[in-house]
Order: C-alpha cells, then sequence, then structure tokens
C-alpha cells in the first residue's frame, strides 16, 4: 500500500524564531552573509561562494545579462534562463563576463547622415542624452564624434539638421584608449570636466563608454563578485534535452555555474545530465540539480555529483504543480528534511553540499527561516521580477506600475524541456501562471532593506554567520492566531493606497 506522512509538511509563515542572547558584538555591520554554493570536502573550502545568499530563478522573466550584471555588483548570482536558443544564453554569458565595472558598452548609437529628429527620438526612446555617433551608426564602429543634449537647442535647431553639422567631432574629444584602467578614465574625467569619456581601439573603434557617475556607483559596491580574473561571476540554466549542445556553448562563453532547471529532479534524465558533465569536463565545470523536496531524491542527485541541490515544488508564486497534479511538499518541510539528509551525507562520505531553497519566499523573514533551516542560498523569481533589472517589460495597471511575471511552465514561457517527461514536445496543460507584479524600483534599493532586515534577525538570534545561525537558531511553529497577533491588529488604521488592478 501507499506510504503514508502523519505529519502535515509546513510553510515558513508557520514557523516563528525565538531570540537567543545579543551579545554587545553582535550587531548588523559585523554580520557576515558569505557562504558556499558547491559541493567541498572536510577541512577544504568550496571553489565558490556568494557574498550574499541570493540567486534569482531561472526564468525568462527574471534572469537575462542585465539581472545577472546587477545582482553579481550586489554580491549574489543569477542563473540566466535556458529557455532560449543556445547561442541567445551564451551571448548573454559573454556580456556579463566582459562587463567591467564602469566601463559601459554604448547602446545609443547614431550615424553622421542622422538628423536632430533621430537624435530626439532616441533619446526619447532610452533616456539617455549622450549619444555615441559611429560611421556605420554601432556600438563598436568607428568613432566620428559624439552629441550630448549641449549640441543642440530643443526649439531652435531646425529637426532635420544632420548630426554631423551640430556633434562635437572626433578631433575636438578627449578620449580614453583600450586598457586605460578605470582609476585613469576618471582622472581624464575629473581634469577635464567631462560627463562622459569615450575609450576607443587602436583603429578608433568605439569600445566603451565611462561616465563621471559610475564612479560612485562602483565605490558604492564592495560586495561585487568576481571570479579569479575580476570578470562578474554569472550562473546558467540548463535542461535535459539539448544539454550536449548547450553546455559546452556556455563553458566557452565563461559561465562559472550551472544548474538544471527542472521541476522535478527525481529523474534518470536529470541523473544522466549531471554524470555527463562531471565526466566531460573531469568535475571542473560546477552544475547543480533539482528540485527536490526529501532525503531519498537528495541522495540520488548527490550520488549523480550535484554541486549544490535545489529544495522545493510547487511553492513558487506562479506555480501551480500542486494544484495541477498533487505534487509538492510544504517549503519549510522540505528545506529541513532534505537539510538533515545532507548533514548525514557529509558525516558519512566527508563531503558537503550546499542546498538552496527555491520557492515559498513571501516576506523578508522567510529569507532568515530557510537559512536557518539549513539552506546556503535561496533562489527567488518574484522578489526579483518587481526591479527594473529583469527583462520583464513595465506596464500601467490603473494607478500604478507592475512588471510581467510568468511561470516557465505557462503557455507563453513555452518552456516544456524543464519537464522531464520523456519526449513530448509540450505539454496538455500549464503548471504556471501569466501574472503582474508590483513595480518596486531598482534592484539596489530593495535589496539593501532586505538585507538589512536578514542581518537585524541574524543578530536577535546571536549570530553573526549563516553557520553560527544554523547551528543556534530556535524555531517555533504558530498557530493561525499567532499569526494574526503577530500583524497590526485591534486598531484602525489609517488609510494606505492599494495596488488597482482594475
Amino acid at each position: 500500500m501507499a506510504f503514508y506522512y502523519n505529519e502535515p509538511s509546513r510553510t515558513f509563515s508557520e514557523y516563528l524564531l525565538l531570540p537567543n542572547l545579543t551579545t554587545k558584538d553582535c550587531t548588523p555591520d559585523k554580520v557576515s552573509l558569505r557562504t558556499p554554493i558547491v559541493r567541498y570536502k572536510a577541512g577544504e573550502t568550496s571553489a565558490l561562494y556568494l557574498n550574499i545568499p541570493l540567486a534569482s530563478a531561472i526564468m525568462q522573466a527574471v534572469s537575462d545579462h542585465r539581472m545577472a550584471i546587477e545582482l553579481a555588483r550586489s554580491g549574489g548570482i543569477s542563473f540566466i534562463y535556458a529557455s532560449q536558443p543556445i547561442e541567445d544564453q551564451a551571448e548573454m554569458v559573454r556580456k556579463v563576463k566582459s562587463y567591467k565595472a564602469g566601463f559601459v558598452p554604448s547602446d545609443s548609437n547614431l550615424r553622421p547622415d542622422h538628423t536632430l529628429r533621430d537624435v530626439l527620438a532616441l533619446t526619447e526612446r532610452t533616456g539617455h542624452s549622450t549619444i555615441a555617433i559611429t560611421e556605420d551608426g554601432t556600438a563598436n564602429g568607428k568613432l566620428v564624434g559624439i552629441v550630448t543634449s549641449r549640441d543642440y537647442r530643443r526649439g531652435r535647431t531646425p529637426l532635420e539638421t544632420k548630426v554631423k553639422d551640430f556633434m562635437t567631432p572626433f578631433s575636438e574629444m578627449v578620449y580614453g584608449q583600450e586598457g586605460i584602467t578605470l582609476s585613469e578614465a576618471n582622472d581624464l574625467i575629473w581634469e577635464h570636466k567631462l560627463n562622459c569619456l569615450p575609450i576607443i581601439d587602436q583603429h578608433q573603434n568605439l569600445r566603451y563608454l565611462v561616465f563621471r557617475k559610475d564612479y560612485t556607483a562602483h565605490k558604492e559596491n564592495p560586495l561585487e563578485l568576481l571570479d579569479s580574473q575580476k570578470r562578474l561571476v554569472v550562473g546558467a540554466g540548463i535542461n535535459t534535452r539539448d544539454y550536449r549542445e548547450r553546455v559546452p556553448a556556455l563553458v566557452e562563453a565563461g559561465v562559472d555555474l550551472l544548474c538544471v532547471d527542472s521541476s522535478d529532479g527525481f529523474t534518470e534524465w536529470q541523473y544522466e545530465t549531471i554524470q555527463y558533465i562531471k565526466e566531460k569536463y573531469k568535475g571542473e565545470v560546477k552544475v547543480g540539480g533539482g528540485n527536490v523536496v526529501d532525503e531519498e531524491a537528495f541522495l540520488y542527485l548527490a550520488e549523480a555529483g550535484a554541486d549544490f541541490i535545489k529544495v522545493g515544488i510547487g511553492g513558487g508564486s506562479i506555480c501551480v504543480t500542486r494544484e495541477q497534479k498533487g505534487i509538492g511538499r510544504g517549503q519549510a518541510t522540505a528545506v529541513i528534511e532534505v537539510a538533515k539528509a545532507r548533514d548525514e551525507y557529509y558525516k558519512r562520505t566527508g563531503e558537503y553540499i550546499p542546498l538552496c531553497s527555491d520557492g515559498g519566499i513571501v516576506h523578508d523573514y522567510h529569507m532568515v527561516l530557510a537559512l536557518a533551516m539549513g539552506a546556503e542560498f535561496i533562489m527567488l523569481g518574484r522578489y526579483f521580477a518587481r526591479f527594473d533589472e529583469s527583462p520583464s517589460p513595465k506596464i500601467r495597471r490603473g494607478m500604478n506600475y507592475v512588471k510581467e511575471y510568468w511561470g516557465e511552465g505557462s503557455n507563453k514561457a513555452r518552456n516544456w524541456a524543464r519537464y522531464d517527461l520523456g519526449g513530448e514536445d509540450q505539454l496538455a496543460f500549464e503548471e504556471g501562471v501569466d501574472s503582474y507584479v508590483p513595480y518596486a524600483g531598482k534592484l539596489k534599493d530593495n535589496l539593501e532593506i532586505s538585507l538589512a532586515k536578514i542581518k537585524s534577525t541574524m543578530c536577535n538570534c546571536g549570530a553573526l554567520t549563516i553557520p553560527e545561525l544554523q547551528a543556534k537558531a530556535r524555531l517555533t511553529l504558530v498557530s493561525p492566531l499567532t499569526l494574526r497577533e503577530g500583524g497590526a491588529h485591534d486598531v484602525i488604521l489609517k488609510k494606505e493606497e492599494e495596488l488597482d488592478f482594475s
């Protein structure tokens, strides 16, 4: 007969942390969120760490190269979505790896024979007031001039005036040669009172632009996640269908970490995918597996060679796997059981496998609960989809702005490759929905608030590191009335503006 678990599975909202003694030296500014994310042996260190325990989800609406750059600059990692052509995904990886803090590829470019009308249209579309003028109008063409808002007068300069007649020509420009350091570039900017410094190669082709404002931004990112060559770290999703072609392309592009993107990782297809990567690259290419919700599935992927294992089925805000198929488990229970299995595996084998909690995060404090229960880092979709840096469009709904957010199991994503069902080209039903999330602005501004909450909560638990939190945390189950008591109650709240989707 079927096996029954007598205890119900729990969500993060059913737990609270009990405070431990907070000593005088336990303050948020001393908390370290650095965490390992690939397996390592006892007595050794992990080959890859995060400076903050957050990853953006392998989703079309969340993780492209822009998100990857901004999150890596803040200390986390993005897994660029796999539901796109191989070359497109590899190109996104290349864009992240070629990014140099302060050195920005020009994405507003025109030719000398364009007109002021074209300049105004481009400025309106991009919001950029600095436009590089190249012979062919491309980002890396021969630089012949530059246009800023100081080169023309709206309403006075005729709209049909050619760019070549009002641009600042190359002969009058201050520029830097390729190979210049950011410090040297900024010295030129300050010395010549520039807002922008073009960087060219030996053939006068445009390579980058350095802006005055980016100097400060660079200094504001002390947690940047960099590889041994001082390049940003980036991950990428793969599937169990075309991995023999996709993985080599991603490795050639410079990817740092792979993850098999699957709704259910307890499959022979995923086992074979992980083993293929481990054997082909002699363990040098790191790959995570998942998703799992129990000990048996964890051990299966651990033996396959997974460098980290993702935990969670059906807990995402846009996931309806539990409704459609009755498959899944409460996220808190899943993390607790898999973490216990991981610790026993470590005692038995001497190899520690980091866990990634994927799904079920509604409030910021849920992140601390996931870490306390045994996860090394957390994968988030809805959280990151709200920001400027996500690839989804921002639109107006009623009196508010929202961003589109859709599941990889939705018809919009059409990502059937993540469902390991042995050769089907499509699914007969959806396991994800198409939705909106409230627009929240820039990633950095919101992330700082979330990280401040995490650090403050860890101090309440008497912990300065994630391992210390996992060792010291005390958790208690709560009742529905406890949840009600925990929010504002028995008072008349002042009216707050609510999101209007009408």
